[in-house]
């Protein structure tokens, strides 16, 4: 596990586990959709979120939810760029773009953003093109399938072990290609054509990923994961997402996606806290 991940012109560093909130700028998100499309109510959220303790911005201009369909360039593009511009002029939190579209990363990456956090997992034709020489850090996510049809019928052999020979693959086409690898995060995608089982599997077994060296981010803020277990609707999910952000902080995750970002701050300072000090009589 390197000591801090590089994010071109700014280092993330790893001496404590790290906060990011999300701003979806879509209309169509499944838990926000439409509530900050307009750029002051964007900048406004994310200045609260860094207020609160985020490390990093992700900004998302194309809804990946379950069904969700896919969105022009330029639309995408005048949904983000917009944002990652005015908060790289203004804010010191790394930004980063939730983006597969390799228009959108090389804007994005021109504008100043610090990462680029692909669903896809660089996998589009251009996008390892588009990133390659920029430095920035890169997260490279697992889905099965395509947003609109991915929850149809999620399968796996054996999940943790299919995800891992994924990664496998994805981390040997990156670093020939030419992307260091210590730009590289890993995200096992919770929600992304996974059923509830393979979710919690995934969960129980986050630990396998640190195989790898390389961080592990993770997000499950208000998923239909925490729904499932809990049987309430998504504005009601804070406390099951804030369980499930210290399961994963204390199996291996270092950057937790959230939308609700002090409470979870608060609770991943705890876990910082408990695997920093050594026990009582050491």
């Amino acid at each position: 596990m390197p000591a801090h991940l590089r994010c071109g012109d700014k280092a993330l560093s790893f001496a404590r586990k790290h906060v990011m909130g999300v701003l979806n700028v879509t209309p169509d998100s499944f838990s926000d959709g439409g509530r900050f499309r307009d750029l002051d109510n964007a900048i406004g959220h994310a200045g609260q979120m860094i207020s609160e303790g985020a490390s990093l911005i992700d900004i998302g201009g194309e809804s990946t939810r379950p069904g969700a369909a896919p969105v022009s360039v330029q639309e995408e593009l005048d949904r983000v760029c917009p944002v990652v511009e005015r908060l790289v002029s203004e804010f010191d939190a790394l930004v980063s773009v939730d983006t597969s579209t390799p228009e959108v990363m090389r804007e994005a990456i021109r504008l100043g953003c610090s990462l680029v956090n692909d669903v896809r997992a660089f996998s589009r034709p251009g996008a390892i093109d588009a990133v390659r020489d920029a430095n920035v850090a890169l997260c490279v996510m697992h889905m099965q399938g395509e947003p609109d049809s991915m929850q149809q019928a999620p399968r796996y052999d054996a999940v943790v072990d299919d995800l891992k020979a994924f990664f496998a693959e994805r981390i040997d086409v990156l670093s020939t290609s030419g992307v260091c690898t210590d730009r590289l995060i890993l995200d096992p995608g919770f929600g992304f054509g996974k059923t509830l089982e393979h979710n919690l599997l995934l969960l129980r077994n986050l630990r396998d990923f640190q195989a790898f060296g390389l961080p592990v981010l993770v997000g499950m803020s208000r998923k239909s994961m925490i729904g499932a277990i809990l049987g309430n609707e998504v504005d009601q999910r804070l406390f099951g997402s804030l369980s499930a952000a210290v399961i994963a902080a204390m199996q291996g995750a270092w950057i937790i996606r959230a939308h609700d970002v002090l409470a979870t701050v608060e609770a991943i300072r705890i876990v910082d806290a408990v695997i920093s000090e050594p026990a009582s009589g050491e």
